[in-house]
């Protein structure tokens, strides 16, 4: 079996830039305040009239196309990874089928946040692999903006948060030992509670509730912020130390490291605890805030469009996030 290589990447990230100081305006917070916090300094909002989900993930699928020496026909499957799906259901894979005009292709949706891509990046590697396809398209879009509570009592959330859309193409390897060495997906839903958007949901006899969006309604995301820095301060290390382990490398023959951009000081932490340069790591969230499913595929293409991503390269994407879910891949470039 050949290994599956990311033949092409492309990204996109809405032209409206939302600062701090913007945001100090609509609620109580400062750019001080979330610097210290997070990191962030800015993030992109979509306009929706324009940039639905899709829209924004066929955006970054073209170029991601275009570097990979392909067209939309010539697409064999479709993984799309979101939390902020265009509609309930169906899901966005298939929008994005026919926004591109794609064939009568399969379009699978992944729903697992923060990890969504490198679940997608999993489940496309495996086609690759066994030979049952040779150009899959995946992306990682969201659209968070307008889901956010921006009242007070939803300001630690709502200061994260924005808007982008990444992609890769997958195509087989022809040359031996490079591409996806290998995939590590990781789930706790025991925790599944304590970073969650619960409603409206098919769980209760009365989908839809004015209660919901109210203050601690279940409309708007929760997240238990402590709690979450914890585990994911131990499950990063775990996830890249455990796709190091199988593959014989240690953490010195990584050429670069792209975390999910979830906070700057669990990379931090991350970074610190591995033992890592500053120069083998990479970090977006200071533009563009916590873009879940896209904020992998967006850092990957920042870094190889800034020369940090070269031939013979071993990289390793690790995310961490609701679910819990948290999940790695090593690439050799």
């Amino acid at each position: 079996m050949k290994n599956a290589k990311l033949a092409g990447i492309g990204y996109y990230v809405p032209e409206n830039i939302v600062t701090n100081d913007d945001l100090s305006k609509i609620m109580n917070t400062s750019d001080e305040w979330i610097v210290e916090r997070t990191g962030i300094k800015e993030r992109r909002y979509a306009n929706v009239e324009e940039d639905k989900n899709y829209v924004m993930g066929a955006k970054a699928a073209r170029k991601a196309m275009k570097m990979a020496g392909t067209n939309p026909e010539e697409i064999d499957l479709i993984v799309y990874a979101t939390l902020s799906a265009d509609y309930v259901f169906p899901g966005s894979g298939v929008l994005l089928q026919k926004e591109l005009g794609c064939k009568h292709i399969g379009a699978i949706d992944v729903r697992a946040q923060c990890s969504g891509f490198v679940y997608g990046l999993s489940i496309a590697e495996q086609y690759i692999k066994t030979g049952m396809y040779k150009n899959v398209l995946l992306v990682g879009s969201e659209i968070h903006s307008i889901g956010l509570d921006y009242t007070d009592n939803g300001r630690h959330i709502a200061i994260i948060f924005g808007d982008g859309a990444g992609a890769a193409v997958l195509q087989p390897s022809e040359e031996k030992g490079k591409g996806v060495l290998s995939t590590h997906l990781h789930s706790e839903g025991e925790h599944a509670e304590q970073l969650a958007v619960i409603d409206p949901g098919f769980h209760k006899k009365e989908r839809f509730h004015p209660d919901m969006i109210k203050p601690g309604g279940g409309f708007y995301p929760v997240m238990n912020g402590q709690f979450v820095f914890k585990n994911a301060v131990t499950r990063f290390p775990e996830v890249i130390q455990e796709a190091l382990d199988k593959n014989g490398y240690a953490v010195s023959d990584l050429d670069l490291l792209i975390p999910h951009q979830a906070n700057l000081r669990i990379s931090q932490f991350v970074q610190k605890k591995m033992g890592l340069p500053d120069e083998k790591i990479h970090n977006t969230i200071m533009k563009y805030g916590n873009t879940t499913a896209a904020s992998i595929p967006i850092g990957l293409c920042e870094a190889y469009e800034a020369g940090k991503v070269k031939d013979g390269d071993l990289v390793c994407l690790a995310a961490f996030g609701s679910g819990f879910t948290w999940a790695s891949a090593l690439i050799r470039w």
